[in-house]
Order: C-alpha cells, then structure tokens, then sequence
C-alpha cells in the first residue's frame, strides 16, 4: 500500500491506495458534496457504485486519505481517458473536515502521482458554483481551456469549467 504521511499540528493524515474494502468511501464521500450542490447524473451514479470497473480496471487510480480521528475523510481520482490523457475526478473531502487543508493535501499528491505515471494530458471539470476547489486548482497549476470542456465537457451537464494542470 503506498502511503504518503502529511504532518499536522495534533495528527497525521496518509494518503492511501485504493483497496476494494475502502470503496463504499468512494462512493458516500463524493455523493455528500455532489448531493449538496448538485443532482447525481448517471455518470456520476455509475462511478460512484463501481470505481473498481470504472476506473481502476481501465487503468485509473484512486486515494484516500486516511485520518487518526476520524478514518476516511477524502478521495479522489484519475480516470483514464486514453492516449495519456487523465481526469482529475471525483474528489470530494467530508465536510466536517473541510478547511483543514486535506484536500489541497490531496491533490498535491495527486498531481505528484500523475507526473511519476508520466500522464501527458491532466484535466479537470468542473462547475463555476465550485469556486474553493476551483481557487485550489488555479493555487496548484491549473488553467482555464476551453478545448477540454469542448473535448470533454459534454460528459457532464453540470460542467461549465473546464482546466488543464500545465504541470505535467
């Protein structure tokens, strides 16, 4: 299990592989934000029940973060899209957790992951209504491309945001 440890003033968080037991995490995290501010669409509904098929068995990833106190508190994903290209998705911190900094956490690790994958072509999507976890994109390398949301966009009706990480 790769385990990556982030110190904090009174714990420590890891950040952890995907593991089949871990799944309904998954699945409930992701739900409770996209529920808050959005409808499930299909797509959505159909990741969430089965990331193993979705994601990690076409040659995605997925993490958890895995608090002292409070167990699993946040995930995220990288979709393969083909030919290098990977979707940041589906990540989601639970909410009592927030601002604790978990996600941007997270996401450094993620980023990190996708460099070491050597991905060609790492993309977002996202809503405008998202305008913390689209504040933490832009803070960690990511830019607005109008030719993801065209290329990819149209998976979700909710997009309205599309970015590309120039990191990679």
């Amino acid at each position: 299990m790769d385990s990556a440890t982030i110190d904090k003033p009174n714990s420590q968080i890891s950040i952890i592989d995907f593991d089949l037991a871990l799944a309904h995490h998954f699945e409930t995290i992701n739900k409770q934000w996209i529920g808050d501010m959005f409808v499930l669409e299909d797509i959505d509904k159909q990741v969430l029940e089965d990331p193993q098929a979705h994601i990690i068995d076409k040659g995605g990833k997925i993490w958890f973060v895995d608090h002292p106190l409070h167990s699993i508190v946040g995930t995220c994903a990288l979709l393969n899209k083909g030919n290098g290209a990977f979707e940041l998705t589906k990540m989601g911190v639970k909410s009592e957790i927030r601002g604790l900094k978990v996600g941007e956490k997270l996401l450094q690790h993620v980023i990190k992951e996708a460099c070491e994958m050597q991905v060609s072509k790492l993309f977002l999507l996202t809503n405008e209504k998202c305008e913390a976890a689209i504040h933490l994109y832009e803070k960690n390398g990511s830019v607005h491309d109008k030719a993801i949301r065209e290329e990819y966009g149209k998976n979700y009706q909710r997009c309205n945001v599309a970015m590309l990480y120039k990191v990679i």
